[in-house]
């Protein structure tokens, strides 16, 4: 069995409300300057990842930190480009990958949802192929967190040394429902807008370059999509052979199945999350013996704006891979 830990987090007084959390980094940081080089990454299916590297040269034997974007992000989200430029100050490689479609279209009709690890798993194979006596660690962020945790749960291979996620939604049908309510139903409105935005815009891609997977995109009944009930039901569902939203959402909750992780791993949540209820926290039979719930009052969905450092959780991060003492 795992544990539940509470976290050090502490946020100042004027930015202890959730929302604000949530909203500082995307709305109130400047975009962190970082470094990188590029990488396109071929799949077997035919399409592609742009994979966006940062830090030092790698030796043999060192260690990479592979990165995952949550729903809608990329590399170049706030927080994606504020880890990379803290792991490369301190020395350490890292990888961010962008999801199919992320920064741009793709070549097939396939995006990413919460459970996908095909796209993961060609990364971190990737990664070990070119040092193979290196030591890797991912970190996921959202929706990213949960592909990650996927991962672990159905297809560990043993290639990474330890996994962290941040505000991962463990329950999707609880999130979904979650998003529907309150002011929450603003970040949802933004969530979709984007995401139906990136499908009208792959639909003219494809129209050029991959007719047949155009038509996939045709099929899709885009209309009166308002929830991620019906998102997920109309969109991934039919893309990735689910039965709909609910087939979806209990196939790929890791929450229920965080029992079965043995590499270790840190689950950074908190109470105040705009996009998740309380009961969407992990219970502490319910963590394999290698994971550790670090949970804290307030924060937001990756916010974590501390009161001494407004970029605790990017220190947080970094402590947690410092402490494995690989060589970097």
């Amino acid at each position: 069995m795992g544990e539940i830990v509470r976290s050090a987090f502490r946020p100042p007084l004027w930015l202890r409300n959730a929302h604000l959390q949530t909203l500082w980094g995307p709305l109130g940081r400047s975009l962190p300057e970082v470094a990188r080089h590029s990488e396109r990454l071929d799949l077997a299916d035919g399409d592609f990842l742009l994979l966006d590297w940062a830090g030092p040269r790698h030796g043999p034997g060192h260690l990479t930190v592979i990165l995952l974007h949550g729903l809608s992000g990329c590399s170049d989200s706030h927080y994606m480009r504020g880890i990379q430029k803290t792991l490369a100050g301190a020395g350490i490689r890292s990888v961010a990958i962008n999801s199919r479609g992320a920064k741009g279209p793709n070549d097939t009709a396939l995006c990413y949802h919460a459970g996908e690890t095909d796209d993961v798993d060609a990364v971190i194979e990737h990664v070990f192929h070119q040092d193979p006596t290196g030591h890797r660690i991912a970190i996921g962020v959202s929706l990213g967190g949960s592909r990650l945790l996927n991962w672990l749960i159905h297809r560990d291979s043993g290639r990474l040394a330890g996994v962290a996620t941040v505000c991962a939604p463990l329950r999707l049908d609880l999130c979904a429902n979650r998003l529907d309510r309150g002011l929450s139903r603003l970040y949802r409105g933004h969530l979709l807008k984007a995401l139906l935005g990136y499908l009208d815009n792959q639909k003219r891609h494809l129209d050029q370059v991959n007719p047949a997977e155009a038509k996939r995109l045709y099929r899709l009944n885009m209309s009166g999509i308002r929830s991620f009930w019906r998102y997920d039901d109309q969109i991934i569902a039919p893309l990735y052979g689910f039965r709909g939203a609910s087939h979806y959402y209990a196939q790929c909750n890791a929450g229920p199945r965080l029992q079965g992780i043995r590499t270790p791993t840190l689950l950074m949540q908190n109470r105040d999350d705009p996009f998740m209820t309380p009961e969407t926290l992990p219970r502490r039979e319910e963590l394999g013996p290698a994971v550790t719930a670090e949970i804290s009052d307030h924060g937001g969905h990756v916010g974590f704006v501390g009161a001494e450092n407004p970029y605790w959780l990017e220190q947080r991060l970094l402590a947690w891979v410092q402490g494995f003492g690989f060589s970097s």
